[in-house]
């Protein structure tokens, strides 16, 4: 059986290998096509192009994966299956179980990349995407945030007029404290500057107002030396902050929003969740493939490979819902996040029962 397990992952992995290029390729060229006319508009470099490219292949890779080791396994047991291969296996005495070891070896292989790519290698490609699609595509980064609102404590709140990240300087600033509902202080000041060599903010004409039980107490200033659970770093941040954070820098980043009670934290709890969750993918469609596919079909693998394509789309569509509904308040987002696993991983168990013997 080692000859045949041999065999069975040479086969697996380069067919894999072949179909992700194939659709990464097709892939990048309606891009590119799509977006000729701006390279040529904005006078991107051609070097510049080809690092997007790349970039964005990585990126395909790890939506893909799902469809490519899905194909791959279909495609595979199919055509041993044709060649009545299967049935020599099983005939042999060898159990089905055991026919599963080498296509589940290659897939973890395929899972334990992908879980290296998602942690460490896709963060720096994806803040290139975007990087390079505000600087060439869209023509510039934004220098200025306007009307910002951000929680810096549990009971603290901090707004701002505008932020400009050229002199890490904010204008119209105010700092709020709120408990059960009721303002226990106000802080404001003109403008709030970042102090790099001090690393505290310096607010300038400032002026306090705290409520007590005997009354209301003011309290005025030129300038004041604060600390607050944030830097300029946390201004400007992209939507897709948490996608180019890798996994180490994702975990300590939901420590810091967590000691500060930010309500985005649970953007980065579930990109933290999907990552350690998507690796196992492979194994469960891998599972569901083989068991699809050990019968011997009249009408060849043809129709094999179009469920193939079906159940993998209708994978990432349920991973896309799922991701969503977890991010919009969901009160348990890991079992939401896991539940494409769940619900498939269940349905390999059922067509199980149907596998030739």
């Amino acid at each position: 059986m080692k000859l045949i397990d041999r065999l069975i992952i040479k086969d697996f992995l380069k067919t894999y290998f072949f179909v992700v290029l194939m659709l990464i390729l097709v892939v990048l060229v309606l891009d590119f096509t799509e977006k000729n006319d701006k390279y040529i508009q904005n006078q991107v470099p051609t070097i510049e192009i080809l690092k997007y490219m790349g970039n964005y292949g990585l990126y395909l890779n790890n939506l893909l994966t799902p469809i490519t080791v899905f194909i791959s396994v279909i495609f595979i047991t199919s055509k041993m299956a044709g060649r009545t291969e299967i049935i020599a296996i099983l005939g042999s005495g060898v159990s089905f179980v055991r026919l599963l070891f080498p296509f589940l070896f290659s897939a973890a292989l395929i899972g334990g990349v992908s879980f290296f790519l998602n942690g460490w290698v896709l963060p720096a490609a994806t803040e290139n995407l975007t990087v390079f699609k505000l600087v060439y595509l869209e023509k510039g980064t934004p220098q200025n945030e306007q009307n910002i609102h951000i929680k810096v404590g549990d009971e603290s709140y901090a707004y701002l007029s505008r932020f400009f990240k050229t002199s890490n300087t904010g204008y119209n600033f105010t700092l709020e404290t709120i408990r059960d509902g009721e303002l226990l202080a106000k802080l404001s000041s003109d403008r709030i500057e970042w102090d790099t060599a001090k690393s505290v903010w310096t607010l300038r004409n400032w002026r306090l107002r705290e409520l007590e039980e005997e009354g209301e107490k003011w309290s005025v200033g030129t300038e004041l030396d604060t600390v607050l659970s944030i830097i300029p770093d946390d201004f400007g941040v992209p939507d897709n902050h948490h996608e180019t954070l890798k996994l180490p820098q994702l975990s300590r980043q939901i420590r810091i929003l967590e000691e500060r009670g930010a309500d985005n934290v649970n953007y980065y709890k579930i990109e933290r969740y999907v990552r350690f969750m998507s690796p196992f993918a492979a194994l469960i469609l891998t599972f569901i493939g083989v068991i699809m596919s050990a019968r011997k079909t009249r009408g060849g693998s043809g129709f094999q490979i179009a469920m193939g394509f079906l159940l993998a789309f209708i994978y990432i569509l349920l991973f896309i819902l799922s991701r969503t509904f977890a991010e919009n308040g969901s009160e348990y987002p890991i079992l939401a996040v896991w539940l494409p696993n769940i619900i498939f991983g269940l349905t390999g168990l059922v067509l199980y029962k149907t596998v030739p013997r």
